[in-house]
């Protein structure tokens, strides 16, 4: 009988302990709100100056996410399983500055015949040989265009770009081996040069301002293509496209950067077709089994995982430029904290003096500030939110507020608030009842 009386008499009073720790709570959330509604002008400052660092952190991590998906996007649309046969490894080059030529320069090029031999291949689709970008001018009746970004590429490119025909159509095989004068352009391009005129059978005149020697020469328009609307769109608002055969021949394009795209025949695992696009080069090059290939191949994968690389650098530095802003923030609340419990002394005093403990003094302060700051986590989640929908409105960049930025803001705020308000607090909590109420 004795033990059970004991338990329920520990069970009252840990229902005692946690009413009145609720209580304490409640009462420290309404001084709080009264004190920051007293000193109003002082608490949106502060509430700003949280704010700045929190948007930029949201509306950094909506671009970035964005930006993301969109490039993810264009990859997937080129072929997940795609991979590029290149001179070399880009992705591995490092930059030195000693005078000499680096050692991939003298790698030796792509070559068409390579090309053919590897979309010949049982297990390749497609094999596209592709120039490279390269400027030309474009000029139509006195209508002169410079600095357009034009490729050479082979027939069945446009199966893999993002985009359609507008009007006409692409090169065939034909026009390829005969090496046919004749060019596609983006709808950007057709409407600066010919305005309202239909383009399909006007002659332009091209010259390759990378070309050996220089030459102007007369091409055929063919088709107009528009790419897809995503973050490249721009980019590509001024572009033409020709046989890559009348690239080299007729316009002198070198082929330095030349490199071959291979589509793997559906159902059949890339590695096996990595593995037999490795044999034929190596065998068509002569390499003996010890040495190393002079050549490299480059997954969609790759460059996806190299564009993650770079952007998640950038966002690092980024993130870190915000939390400077979130640190100035925390450095306003702890001025305005220590001028509050300063200007609060005798009320310290008079709630010590009616029973407040040490403890509910401390709380009552980590809760204000951590309420400024929170209430400046929500501002700034709000100016972030309206930050991407104006990108999202004004550029293709689906800029959309990702979770994890959510969390993060709000999160690092409230620890800001507990880590800057703990010293004014902790002050506070320390004041002795009667030496505050004394306190003028």
């Amino acid at each position: 009988m004795s033990k059970n009386l004991s338990s329920d008499n520990d069970l009252v009073r840990r229902l005692d302990r946690g009413a009145s720790g609720l209580s304490a709570l409640t009462e420290g959330f309404r001084i709080a709100r009264d004190a920051m509604r007293a000193n109003l002008l002082r608490s949106i400052l502060t509430v700003l100056g949280v704010a700045v660092g929190v948007s930029v952190v949201v509306a950094i991590g909506a671009l970035m996410t964005g930006l993301r998906s969109t490039v993810m996007e264009a990859f997937e649309s080129a072929g997940p399983d795609n991979f590029v046969v290149m001179r070399f490894d880009f992705t591995a080059i490092s930059i030195e500055n000693d005078g000499q030529r680096p050692p991939w320069w003298g790698k030796p090029e792509i070559e068409p015949e390579e090309a053919r031999k590897i979309e010949a291949l049982p297990s390749v689709s497609d094999a596209l040989f592709d120039l490279g970008a390269f400027q030309v001018d474009i000029e139509f009746e006195g209508e002169r265009m410079d600095n357009v970004t034009a490729t050479g590429t082979s027939a069945g490119w446009a199966a893999y770009q993002p985009g359609d025909f507008t009007v006409g159509r692409d090169f065939t095989t034909g026009e390829l081996q005969q090496n046919r004068a004749v060019v596609i352009i983006s709808t950007g391009l057709a409407e600066q040069l010919f305005g309202q005129r239909d383009p399909i059978g006007r002659r332009v005149r091209i010259t390759n301002r990378n070309g050996r020697g220089g030459t102007q020469e007369p091409f055929t328009v063919i088709g107009v293509y528009e790419p897809a609307e995503n973050i490249f769109s721009t980019a590509f608002q001024n572009w033409a496209i020709f046989p890559w055969t009348a690239s080299v021949r007729r316009l002198r394009q070198s082929t330095f950067l030349a490199q071959v795209a291979v589509v793997p025949k559906e159902g059949i695992p890339v590695d096996r077709v990595k593995d037999d696009v490795i044999a034929t080069m190596r065998g068509i090059r002569g390499l003996g089994p010890r040495e190393e290939n002079n050549f490299a191949l480059l997954s969609t994968q790759q460059i996806a995982d190299l564009f993650n690389q770079l952007t998640g650098v950038f966002f690092l530095v980024i993130l870190l430029l915000a939390s400077a802003g979130l640190l100035v923030g925390g450095v306003g609340v702890i001025g305005i904290m220590l001028i509050s419990v300063t200007e609060r002394t005798r009320e310290i005093g008079v709630r010590k003096a009616v029973g407040a403990t040490r403890r509910e003094i401390l709380w009552q302060f980590l809760l204000e500030a951590s309420l400024l700051t929170c209430a400046g986590a929500a501002v700034g989640l709000l100016i972030g939110w309206g930050m991407s929908e104006a990108v999202a409105n004004l550029t293709p960049l689906p800029a959309e507020i990702p979770a994890w930025a959510i969390t993060v803001s709000l999160g690092t705020a409230t620890i800001t608030g507990m880590l800057f308000g703990l010293l004014p607090a902790y002050r506070a909590s320390r004041l002795e009842p009667v030496a505050a109420l004394r306190f003028e």
